[in-house]
Formats: C-alpha cells, sequence, structure tokens
C-alpha cells in the first residue's frame, strides 16, 4: 500500500505516541546517519534549518532532505570541508487504519469512529524555532550551503527559515 500525503500527517493533536516497548509492530527509520562530513574541521559559520511551524516530519522527508544536503555539500565542498548533523530525531509512532481502496469499497466498509489503527513509520515532532538541521560551512562555501538548504527545506513538509551564525573560535 502506497503512502499517504504528508498532509495526513503533518499535524497533530494530542500526546505523542513513543512508547516502542508496548507497541508491536514498529518498523525501524528510515534515517540511519545524522552526523557526516569532517567534525573535526575549523569552520567559520554555522547554517541552521529551523522550523516556522509546529508540525510533524516523517521519516523519510527527513531521509530525503538529509540526503539532499549530504549530496550537494560533497559535490560542491568535498566531503572533508563540511559538517552536517540533523537535530532531530523521529521518535513518534505513527498509525494508520488500513481500509480497502478498489472500485465499490464504499458499499463494503464505513470505517469505525475513532479507530486506533497499525504502526506504518515514524515521525519527528517540530515547534516553531526548533533547529531541523545544522551545516557547519568555510567562507567560500557559505552560498552554497544556503542553496542547499534551500533544496532540503523544500523536502520538508513545514514552512522553514534559514539561519546563518557565525562559529565561535576556540
Amino acid at each position: 500500500m502506497p503512502l499517504r500525503p504528508a498532509r495526513c500527517y503533518t499535524h497533530f493533536s494530542g500526546p505523542p505516541y513513543t512508547r516502542k516497548e508496548y507497541i508491536p509492530g514498529v518498523p525501524q527509520p528510515k534515517i540511519t546517519k545524522f552526523e557526516m562530513g569532517n567534525p573535526k574541521g575549523e569552520y567559520d559559520y554555522i547554517v541552521k534549518l529551523v522550523a516556522e511551524e509546529a508540525g510533524q516530519i516523517r521519516h523519510n522527508a527527513l531521509e530525503a532532505a538529509r540526503v539532499m544536503l549530504n549530496k550537494r555539500m560533497s559535490v560542491v565542498a568535498g566531503d572533508v570541508n563540511y559538517y552536517l548533523k540533523i537535530r532531530k530525531y523521529p521518535h513518534h509512532v505513527i498509525r494508520e487504519n488500513k481500509m480497502m481502496a478498489f472500485a465499490g469499497a464504499d458499499r463494503l466498509q464505513d470505517g469505525m469512529r475513532l479507530s486506533f489503527g497499525k504502526p506504518i513509520g515514524l515521525a519527528a515532532r517540530v515547534f516553531p524555532g526548533d533547529i531541523i538541521a545544522e551545516l557547519h560551512v568555510r567562507k567560500e562555501h557559505l552560498d552554497e550551503a544556503k542553496k542547499a538548504m534551500k533544496i532540503a527545506a523544500s523536502k520538508l513538509p513545514l514552512p522553514t527559515r534559514i539561519i546563518i551564525e557565525e562559529a565561535k573560535k576556540s
């Protein structure tokens, strides 16, 4: 069965559903690497992707954003000239009440009010001001980092803002 559109799971009400030890059949998160690049490098700027609205970001959207950021920066700057960190982890278990979806199914099934559903994926809950990803770069790669963040933001279902800060010299 294909994935439903992101709009079905973007907004939330109620507490998060996170107790995986009590939930049978929770899928593994699609995103496995949260840090890429060179963490020990000397960087001039930190480019952050910040959420502007509260909502949920599914794990496959986080993975798509991570892949695009990593690919763009490794091609442009090389693998040792940036450090990428995904700051959000998908804890919330998304449930779906599976319904029949073929011609004439409406005569067979009306559904059930407040049905619980089976786990189909994971999502990260974000609130306004939460940092979703951060990218540490040198001055010469700042414009490319902004472009990469813009591409990554297009993969996410929530409106985001790109913030640039100077890195603290240690």
